[in-house]
């Protein structure tokens, strides 16, 4: 393996080197042990630098794990060979293989922590582990883990918003829009850091920041505010994302495992396909794999509002889902104000003769918010959670939708690990909103069918200002942050948005049904404008799979387009979406399809128009309007 002159000599001068590399030896870590007892860590892949030597180290109460550090054992590598079936995601079976080495280390005090690493041919993950039963309680403080970037790497980046802030005090919540291709070392814009995750370019190469394998028993992370000289470091949650007085940090008085802390690596096409956001979450609860049922949803809540949580109305949206062939209606806000819980049940009755299941709202409720929506304060206790989910399953209630968390400490990560377990016990299917990055919790919990964490379409229908800029802003949903978790945008609408100027053709937001991989797809547009398509593109909907067998990246870079083919059964989907304000044309080798013609629906001439032609696979030529897109499907 070829590595850093100046690292190797730096590593030499220390006398502890430490080196792993992926199964196809295209990626290596280098570890050291540096002359000043700090750790520090280097990636390659092919010889050429990613990251530059990164710190590592921990500091728990009283216990310092960054300075005065010595190697005190090196495990053998491990090979790592996991194989696991997702219902959510860019492919159903997975496999994962990585190779893995610990590196046990004690501080100046004798006290001992392990660094475990892992390389896979897409991608780096570490953790850090202390077991030392000569800490009684291990409380987290603070985390020197670093990751550092040449000067000439570009950034592709979410600010995360101030807590408590914004409309009923419900920020953070992953929400902001991405700055595209700045600099590395500009620091964030609101003061609170960098989402999750974080996209970077290096020449040809493409790393993308996450962390996973979460389990309640440790806070959320982010990227600190500032970055000097390239060097972004993990920071934590603030003070005030706790649920009701609950603890920020993570503490215990067992073993202290952080998170993996994940680095995607390689060129855009292979990051683009990474699964590393769920190949490195803990396995599958127990769950019904009956109840596991991906889908399609109508929902009145993003045109209509408030207002339109009444009986009649959530009536017509059930048999709008009913004509439409999908599984579900969500029902929003108020609706035990609006519509009660005895006409709830009446209505589910309803929709299960139609062979609609419902999906219902809450509100996180708790002092992290003041939003007044209800239901709230229902689910705050283990005890209250029993009772409203079996109520609801007793009512017919297929899922829940949760909003309005209060983001990232480690007592509201528990306060989400804790729903999803409670409505596992129920059967019941989880979507969460105004919530956190879900971090691979949906592979832990197969209930989880998506989370929103994003500034999704219901932006575009307050503001002007949204809906002038969604076009790149969705590109940036689908290739940052849906990457490796599912996404609730809650796409397409083709005909009026109240009181805004639509900017999308309607091609754009038809491709958005296939880019944005979400368990449960809920459509934004109503009944009336689903009339007004053509009876090619209801029937494209109709059809549509509702969980992908596998995905590939074809092209794209974030804010401008990009372009995914998605299998299903024998079947195979291409979508794409074009946010400049001019035309593209693309080159598409769809050779993997095989010998067969597909169907392209794209847009016709006028914006609010549609246009259906055959297209070959093979070598396949295709231009995009400006800010339009395309679906094309081979059977």
């Amino acid at each position: 393996m070829k590595k850093l002159s100046a690292f190797l000599g730096l590593a030499m001068a220390s006398g502890a080197v430490l080196a792993l590399e992926s199964p196809n030896k295209q990626l290596d870590v280098s570890v050291v042990v540096n002359p000043d007892k700090t750790l520090s860590y280097s990636v390659e892949r092919n010889g050429q630098a990613v990251l530059l030597p990164s710190p590592l180290g921990l500091n728990l109460a009283g216990v310092d794990f960054s300075h005065g550090l010595k190697l005190v054992n090196t495990s053998p590598v491990q090979p790592v060979a996991e194989q696991y079936e997702m219902a959510v995601g860019k492919r159903r079976d997975i496999q994962y293989r990585a190779n893995e080495q610990v590196y046990s280390f004690v501080n100046a005090a004798g006290n001992k922590m392990d660094v475990a690493f892992r390389v896979s041919d897409d991608g780096v993950a570490f953790r850090y582990v202390v077991a030392d039963a000569a800490i009684p309680l291990k409380r987290f403080i603070s985390e020197a883990s670093g990751f550092a970037f040449d000067a000439k790497t570009r950034a592709f980046l979410q600010p995360l918003a101030v807590a408590k802030s914004g409309w009923g005090k419900t920020n953070p919540s992953y929400e902001e829009h991405y700055l595209v291709d700045i600099p590395v070392g500009q620091p964030a814009p609101l003061k609170s850091g960098w989402a999750f995750p974080a996209l970077f370019r290096s020449g040809d190469t493409w790393v993308a920041l996450t962390e996973a394998n979460m389990d309640g028993s440790f806070h959320a992370s982010r990227l600190a505010t500032d970055s000097p000289g390239g060097v972004y470091r993990i920071d934590g949650p603030t003070p005030k994302e706790v649920f009701s007085k609950g603890k920020l940090l993570a503490e215990t008085k067992g073993t202290l495992s952080t998170p993996w802390r994940v680095v995607a690596v390689g060129a855009l096409g292979t990051v683009m396909n990474s699964t590393l956001g769920t190949d490195l979450a803990a396995p599958a609860i127990k769950f019904d794999a009956k109840l596991v049922q991906p889908g399609h949803a109508s929902w009145s809540w993003p045109l209509l509002k408030d207002g339109a949580t009444v009986y009649d109305v959530q009536k017509k949206f059930i048999d709008y889902a009913a004509d439409m062939k999908w599984d579900y209606t969500l029902v929003d806000a108020e609706w035990d104000k609006q519509i009660g819980y005895d006409k709830m049940a009446e209505l589910a009755g309803y929709a299960a003769a139609k062979g609609v299941s419902l999906l219902v709202w809450y509100n996180s409720a708790g002092d992290w918010n003041t939003a007044p929506q209800t239901p709230r304060n229902k689910l705050l206790t283990h005890d209250g959670r029993q009772k409203e989910f079996a109520r609801l399953r007793d009512m017919g209630i297929k899922g829940v939708k949760v909003d309005f968390f209060g983001a990232d400490g480690v007592s509201m990560i528990q306060y989400y690990v804790d729903i999803l377990k409670d409505a596992a016990n129920a059967g019941l299917l989880v979507n969460f909103h105004g919530a956190t990055l879900p971090r691979g919790l949906e592979r832990t919990y197969p209930n989880l069918m998506t989370a929103e964490a994003i500034r999704g379409l219901e932006f575009t229908t307050f503001d002007q200002k949204d809906e002038d800029v969604v076009a790149g802003h969705a590109v940036n949903a689908a290739m940052i942050r849906n990457l490796f978790d599912p996404m609730d945008f809650t796409p397409m609408v083709f005909g009026d948005k109240p009181n805004i100027k639509r900017t999308t053709r309607d091609g754009f937001e038809l491709a958005e049904s296939v880019l944005f991989l979400s368990g449960i797809q809920h459509f934004a547009e109503i009944p009336e404008g689903m009339a007004a398509v053509p009876e090619y593109v209801r029937g494209f909907l109709r059809d549509l799979p509702r969980r992908w067998d596998d995905s590939r990246f074809l092209a794209g870079y974030p804010g401008s387009h990009v372009i995914v083919a998605r299998k299903a059964g024998n079947s195979w989907y291409v979508a794409g979406i074009n946010a400049d304000k001019s035309e593209r044309t693309v080159e598409l080798d769809l050779s993997f399809i095989g010998n067969r013609k597909g169907v392209m629906i794209s847009d016709g001439a006028g914006e609010r128009e549609f246009s259906q032609k055959e297209l070959a696979a093979g070598k396949a030529r295709v231009t995009i309007k400006p800010r339009g897109g395309f679906v094309a499907v081979f059977r």
